[in-house]
């Protein structure tokens, strides 16, 4: 009997891959086009019917490209950064509720936080192994981002757990049946959203990868597949924050064909923050996660525990 499980996993886990990966392919042309209205004109639209080719041309021409390797940079983790990268990325799904119930574990939430948190270390380690100076500020930048935001989007997670007493995401869905999460701690959303864009190198806080003054920032060395690699893995976690965030306070009712509806629009909403607001100051960056989010997750967090021992006490 266990086998059959085991090969129903495998190939449902194989699915959500492909099927993460191809929202990757048209979230991107979601982004062109956007970005390309809210800038008055069309976006990609030479390729085929309305470019909506244009991803999969993207993908044959830079897996075709010649890669490019820096004289002077460490061979094996330059190779190896981009592919760890992606593989974080898509493992991070596998905590993911399937419809087959896929590897439904109780220890969701934990397994995110272990599997997001070391998506740093390729960051860093593509960022340094290029031996560019350029690259290697990118790469401490990005380090010093993800691990503030880090701590705020674990204390505004806990305050969920607190009240679902579970690490389990099939319980978020239970509890919101009647109410969503959303109205019960707003500003905490709010927090949260901010909190993803930081650690998904978005838009206003786009300092790994800050364009006008790093020079493309930690990839600034990679070309053809090791750049296609990182792009695959940042819009694979986009879509996963999109899903989360879904998840967390907007019903989560992942069996449903709203919920990928809902999930759609808060993808939008990360490409649309990028057509709308400019670059934050790095300083800036840092404060807000140290003096404003950080105080208030912690004040949220006390607030929720005090409510569910509150709850108890008045049960027993």
């Amino acid at each position: 009997m266990f086998y059959k499980d085991f090969i129903m996993m495998f190939f449902s886990s194989i699915l959500l891959v492909i099927c993460v990966l191809i929202g990757v392919a048209f979230l991107t042309l979601l982004e062109r086009k956007v970005l390309g209205y809210i800038q008055i004109r069309k976006g990609p639209n030479k390729v085929g019917i309305m470019g909506i080719p244009q991803p999969f041309s993207d993908a044959i021409k830079l897996f075709t490209k010649e890669s490019i390797i820096p004289m002077m940079s460490n061979y094996n983790m330059y190779y190896l950064s981009p592919i760890f990268n992606l593989f974080l990325s898509l493992i991070l799904w596998m905590c993911m509720p399937f419809f087959s119930l896929l590897y439904n574990f109780n220890l969701g939430v934990l397994f995110f936080l272990c599997f997001s948190s070391l998506s740093v270390y390729t960051i860093m380690i593509a960022g340094w192994s290029s031996n560019s100076n350029y690259s290697l500020l990118g790469g401490m930048r990005s380090v010093a981002q993800t691990i503030s935001y880090e701590v705020s989007l674990s204390l505004i997670l806990l305050s969920f757990l607190f009240i679902i007493l579970s690490l389990n995401l099939n319980m978020l869905m239970i509890y919101q049946e009647n109410l969503w999460m959303i109205f019960l701690m707003f500003p905490l959303c709010l927090a949260w959203l901010v909190s993803s864009l930081a650690e998904t190198n978005r838009t206003p806080f786009d300092f790994a990868e800050g364009e006008s003054e790093l020079v493309s920032g930690f990839n600034v060395e990679y070309s053809s597949g090791g750049f296609a690699l990182i792009f695959l893995a940042e819009y694979s976690s986009i879509l996963f924050m999109s899903m989360l965030s879904s998840l967390l306070f907007l019903g989560g009712d992942f069996y449903s064909f709203i919920f990928f509806i809902k999930l759609g629009l808060m993808s939008f909403l990360w490409i649309w923050v990028r057509g709308t607001l400019p670059r934050f100051r790095y300083d800036k960056l840092m404060y807000l996660a140290w003096k404003s989010f950080l105080p208030i997750s912690l004040n949220y967090l006390f607030f929720f525990m005090g409510l569910k021992l509150l709850y108890f006490s008045l049960i027993l």
